[in-house]
């Protein structure tokens, strides 16, 4: 007689069980620990002593002293005076234009020096070079070439214009310096466009070449395509890094003429730092970092959703 014995069907893990294992600990998570220290040390508490800061009445008389707790009362004045809202509008435009012409000029780069050759490898290293330059250094030079007598004067002047005030003027400043912090991202950007670029099989370009597709054609449906998934992080990236500009702002127009370019983080610098008035200042850096921590979120979403695919 023999029994006949049957193996259970295998159960599916319930949703609560799923939950449970996305849940655990990995093992490497003990290592993480000196890092979650020091970032807890150096960032978590300076920020929460510029959000106390920013609902108190804080000014030289009363630093080293107890802070009276004002509520809402330093944003409500920020915004009441205007400069808040106008720096708001400037930092959109900042951002704005950085972003693009970061974007669009460090894939055109990208897809330049994309072949493998002494001349892109010298063209990349000037570019790293550049990138890698102090931003006081980068933009006091940008402040000489950019001066009534400078290089970019003497050039529009020698074609025939009359001179441009690209630092003097309301307009033009704030171009002016978002242009020159476009150039600065476009090394990097054309790094990491260039790395996705190469990972396109050759036989792609000359299928497409045997099909007699053009130039642009071969940009538009293999190169975009091909760095699609990276320019989404990127883009976070750099709209981060325009947010975030402060150094060129403060070696070339220290936020003048008048001013036309206080962006956001360095109104709260001036009124931290020049007025003394420590809770306006504190108020306005509170909103820039919510909108540095709201996109630093979308950066970690897109990229564990770039590691979910891959």
């Amino acid at each position: 007689m023999t029994t006949a014995t049957t193996t259970p069907p295998a159960r599916r893990p319930g949703p609560g069980q799923a939950r449970k294992r996305r849940r655990r600990l990995s093992p490497h998570a003990p290592f993480a620990l000196p890092a979650v220290v020091v970032l807890g040390l150096f960032s978590l508490y300076p920020l929460i002593q510029l959000l106390r800061m920013s609902v108190s009445d804080v000014s030289t008389s009363n630093l080293g002293q107890d802070w009276a707790f004002v509520g809402l009362q330093n944003y409500l004045d920020g915004f009441a005076s205007g400069a808040t809202g106008d720096a708001l509008a400037r930092t959109a435009i900042f951002v704005l234009a950085v972003t693009i012409l970061g974007m669009i000029g460090g894939f055109a780069a990208a897809a330049a020096l994309r072949t493998k050759g002494w001349w892109s490898s010298v063209l990349l290293s000037l570019m790293v070079f550049a990138w890698a330059l102090p931003p006081v250094v980068n933009g006091s030079v940008w402040k000489f070439l950019l001066a009534s007598d400078g290089l970019a004067n003497s050039i529009v002047t020698g074609l025939g214009f009359s001179e441009r005030p690209f630092l003097y003027d309301q307009y033009w400043a704030l171009g002016s310096v978002a242009v020159v912090n476009a150039w600065a991202v476009i090394p990097f950007n054309t790094l990491v466009f260039r790395a996705a670029l190469l990972q396109i099989d050759r036989e792609q370009f000359e299928a497409a070449a045997l099909d007699g597709a053009s130039r642009w054609q071969e940009v538009r449906h293999i190169m975009l395509p091909a760095v699609r998934p990276t320019s989404l992080v990127l883009l976070i990236l750099t709209v981060v890094y325009g947010f975030r500009s402060f150094d060129f702002i403060y070696v070339m127009t220290y936020g003048g003429p008048g001013t036309a370019t206080n962006t956001l983080p360095f109104l709260g610098y001036l009124q931290a730092f020049t007025r003394y008035d420590y809770g306006l200042g504190a108020s306005t850096s509170v909103l820039a970092v919510a909108m540095v921590l709201l996109l630093a979120v979308v950066y970690a979403r897109s990229i564990r959703r770039e590691e979910t695919r891959g």
